[in-house]
């Protein structure tokens, strides 16, 4: 079809009106699936996008259960710097590799627009004092000036590559109220703004109405240098809301209760869409919330089409008035425009789900993964029962005569007592909730009520404040709030992503030694969106998701085992007892602040300046070579080996023979497990290669910041000290080296198999690689040696990831699983990989015992394939680069 005028007084501001295909399965159609329909009209070439692409998501009441694949080409890429950096040492060193093989390095650019947040670099070092956000800034600096010269490199290096400097604030939430553009105008065309991202929660963007979802790095990389991604055509579930929340509801408890239900349901791998009249009631930073933890409840996507609400929230953050009216236009023109209260334009749906919002309850999630919500009147008594249960999701299996221990300690020349269940880390902090004035002008307003009844927190509670913009601190203040806050310790610290991924900084050394001694179980409570074991701190082995204002009232009471209705928060100096809900504010008081502080020229002052308000970054000197000069003395930055000895030639699939299980593992193995981001442990194999370079344990910054470095990652994978190996009955980053017996750390016994010549397996339970999304958790296992992992089922984007390195994803058929077949991980494994390879087809695996099984090969569609057969994703492209180079040259030579 061809592209018609906006407005007809302008011929040159054109649209694909797919209203106007005369197609009545169009208006039946789900909201987000519109988006990906008008993608490939817009894109539809007969080569990368076909006519029968558009024919089976216009049919994508037929089609959705039928494992269709369909290409989508997203408007833009959004990255972070903990995988952005290794997006762009990839592209680096792609360049490299198409030089070598006689291509054209700059082909190596973004075709497609890509914007870097630096957002994950910045820990909570200090706290408690009012230059902490200075310290904390500068320390991000001086350890990650390589980083950051690297950066900058790429940033005038590739076109088409924008970098939002650190200080700017949390990458969704910048996303939120600056990037977003909710209608492409570019080079003439209007069309919906879609974004795939290198971050899990890039799904937070969903709640203004722009689809987007998290893919792995390396896919990512793909798409910037112009493939679209090959995804089934997903299930959508319609998710109604309806009713009216309680006056002292909050969005985060909200959130969580959906989190719950649609973990219930069973959502992985689908598109969720949000209708109903109960969505009209939710402002914008509400159903981003919701939108936000789409990963913990497992969907692809969850959409909140725009409505007048999305319009108001554009016109809050500073958006143009020119903007705001194309972008009603548009989206009316084409049947985008959503009115939740009009039952007209209920779409069709795969399934419908309903929450009645009157029936949600004040709650938690914990203490180890975000979707086992609990509420607040129940925290206690679950605290309890997790503490005696057997070790899990909801187990510390702590003997009963241990229940009560007490260990008392000295800080700052006082005596203090810590027990199971204190509070040592409180926490507001993550995109998912800073970025809601509501939630945070409540806490502001908790923290002023608590202040004036004469309570504080105890100054050994790691208490802290990292906004996600500018902007919030910028209300805080002006609304009066940002004093009472500091009062309770919760100072800005930074604006970052910082505890929420595990970048809590260090506890007080007294504190660490009374935890150690009692064994306890001590807390941390943030308003992040995971709690996974081991991310948040390694000596808080219980972590709580909670909203701002609970994080605050848990830091007041100091631990999670009270009971807030029958327990008083704590006792003022006049001998009071003060109960939460003397402290409590309503929707109402909450609301009436927002209204007077949270405007648009807040968001117009902070974001004018945003590339240009780090002078540390400002002044920073990079080199501006086209080609990256790696230093071999850098411990940062290094040239990945993932293309070393590349040729043109492909060689046939061959089958993993004898293979050696490296760990045999059980459910919900994260990808903080298998990567992870937090401290680089003193006695780690990571620690010893950086002390063979000269580093000293204070220089050893984080995993996540040496993501650019392929020999810490390597050595680093597999290194949480929470990773439970079915080897060794126990938590510990290690495994047995099978031929000898010995109990080895993970990368060291992978050498050794590596110097034998023998290639590895991992076996795992359900919804392996589950967590953030980390392109690490897929290139580590590659460079230790792992052809295979063998699981239950896979997280979407870590299967994704795994495909993208020519890592083979399989999965038991249905009923089968390591015990049902009595798999000890012992055995040597032989896959049998024939030469002709179809999607989703089921091959064999013998054992050395003399047992043969079958599995299904998780390469989904023919691209994942195409990935396989070339070794991963970025060979693909480099061997694409380079002969659409010779191609050209062959031309040019002809003429």
């Amino acid at each position: 079809m061809s592209s018609i005028p906006l407005d007809p007084k302008d011929p040159k501001q054109q649209f694909y009106n797919l209203s106007k295909l005369g197609d009545s399965r169009y208006d039946r159609l789900p909201f987000s699936i519109r988006v990906l329909l008008e993608s490939a009209v817009r894109n539809c070439d007969e080569f990368l996008v076909k006519r029968s692409d558009v024919e089976s998501i216009l049919n994508w009441k037929e089609t959705q259960s039928q494992t269709v694949e369909v290409p989508f080409r997203p408007a833009r890429v959004i990255l972070q710097d903990f995988t952005g950096v290794p997006a762009v040492v990839d592209f680096a060193a792609m360049r490299d590799a198409v030089m070598k093989l006689g291509g054209d390095p700059e082909k190596i650019n973004p075709v497609c627009p890509a914007d870097l947040v630096i957002d994950h670099s910045i820990q909570v070092d200090f706290n408690r004092k009012s230059d902490s956000l200075q310290k904390n800034q500068d320390l991000e600096f001086d350890r990650n000036k390589e980083r950051f010269q690297f950066l900058k490199w790429g940033s005038k290096a590739f076109r088409n590559m924008r970098i939002i400097p650190p200080g700017s604030g949390i990458v969704h939430q910048v996303n939120l109220e600056y990037l977003a553009r909710v209608v492409f105008n570019y080079d003439g065309y209007f069309y919906p703004d879609s974004l795939v991202g290198t971050d899990s929660h890039t799904t937070m963007i969903d709640g203004l109405g722009v689809l987007g979802w998290g893919v792995g790095g390396i896919e990512a990389e793909a798409v910037m240098l112009g493939q679209p991604i090959s995804m089934v055509l997903p299930e959508v579930v319609g998710y109604k809301l309806h009713g009216t929340p309680e006056k002292l509801i909050t969005s985060t408890d909200i959130v969580l209760t959906v989190t719950k239900h649609l973990r219930q349901v069973g959502v992985v791998g689908k598109f969720v869409e949000f209708f109903g009249p109960g969505v009209a009631q939710l402002s914008i930073a509400d159903r981003a919330t919701i939108a936000n933890m789409c990963p913990e409840y497992g969907a692809t996507a969850a959409f909140f089409p725009v409505d007048d609400v999305s319009i108001q929230y554009l016109e809050q953050t500073g958006r143009e008035a020119e903007k705001l009216a194309y972008i009603t236009k548009y989206l009316k023109a084409v049947a985008m425009f959503r009115d939740y209260n009009d039952v007209s334009q209920d779409p069709d749906f795969t399934q419908i789900v309903e929450l009645d919002l009157s029936k949600v309850v004040p709650c938690c999630s914990g203490p180890k993964r975000p979707q086992d919500r609990i509420p607040v009147s129940d925290m206690k008594n679950d605290f309890e029962t997790c503490l005696g249960a057997k070790q899990g999701f909801k187990g510390f299996q702590v003997p009963p005569e241990c229940h009560s221990s007490v260990v008392p300690f000295q800080f700052s020349e006082r005596e203090y007592t810590l027990s199971h269940g204190s509070v040592v880390i409180a926490a507001i902090t993550s995109c998912t909730n800073t970025s809601n004035p509501s939630v945070m002008l409540g806490a502001g307003l908790l923290a002023k009520k608590a202040i004036e009844c004469g309570l504080s927190v105890k100054p050994y509670i790691k208490t802290s404040l990292s906004p996600g913009s500018g902007v919030v601190t910028y209300y805080l203040k002006e609304s009066g709030v940002m004093d009472y806050l500091s009062q309770l310790g919760f100072e800005v610290v930074g604006y970052g992503c910082m505890t929420c991924i595990g970048n809590s900084g260090p506890l007080p050394e007294p504190v660490v030694e009374a935890i150690t001694k009692g064994d306890l179980v001590a807390a941390g409570v943030l308003s992040g969106n995971r709690n996974f074991e081991g991310r948040v701190h390694p000596n808080t082995r219980a972590n709580y998701l909670a909203s701002p204002p609970l994080v605050i009232a848990y830091a007041l009471a100091g631990t999670v085992r009270i009971d807030f209705e029958k327990e008083p928060i704590a006792i003022n100096s006049e001998g009071k007892e003060i109960f939460l809900r003397d402290i409590w504010p309503t929707r109402e008081e909450i609301q009436a602040v927002e209204r007077t502080f949270v405007i648009p020229s807040m968001f117009k002052e902070v974001y004018e300046k945003i590339e240009k308000v780090n002078n540390r970054w400002n002044s920073l000197d990079a080199p501006s070579d086209k080609l990256y000069t790696w230093d071999p003395k850098s411990t940062y930055i290094k040239s990945p080996p993932f293309f070393s000895g590349l040729t043109m030639t492909l060689q046939p699939p061959k089958s993993i023979t004898n293979a050696y299980v490296l760990l045999n593992l059980g459910d919900s193995v994260t990808t903080d497990h298998i990567s992870p981001a937090g401290n680089i442990a003193r006695n780690s194999p990571a620690a010893r290669y950086l002390t063979s370079r000269g580093l000293s344990p204070r220089d050893y910054n984080s995993y996540g910041s040496r993501r650019g470095n392929d020999a810490v990652m390597a050595r680093g994978t597999f290194a949480n000290i929470r990773l439970f190996n079915k080897f060794l009955n126990k938590q510990a980053p290690q495994t047995i080296h099978l031929p000898t017996g010995e109990t080895l750390d993970v990368f060291d016994a992978a050498e050794r198999y590596q110097q034998s010549g023998v290639p590895l397996l991992v076996l795992a339970g359900k919804e392996y690689g589950s967590g953030s999304s980390r392109d690490w958790a897929a290139k580590g296992p590659f460079l230790l040696g792992i052809k295979a992992v063998l699981a239950e089922s896979y997280e979407r984007i870590h299967r994704s990831n795994l495909v993208g390195m020519g890592v083979i994803p399989l999965e038991y058929l249905p009923g089968d699983t390591a015990d049902s077949l009595g798999l000890t991980g012992r055995e040597r494994y032989t896959i049998i990989i024939p030469e002709q390879l179809t999607p989703r087809m089921i091959v064999t695996v013998k054992l050395d015992t003399g047992k043969t099984f079958q599995v299904r090969m998780r390469f989904d569609t023919d691209v994942e394939l195409a990935y396989f057969h070339h070794g991963g994703i970025l060979n693909y492209m480099i061997r694409k680069m380079s002969e659409d180079a010779k191609d050209s040259t062959e031309k040019e030579q002809h003429v």
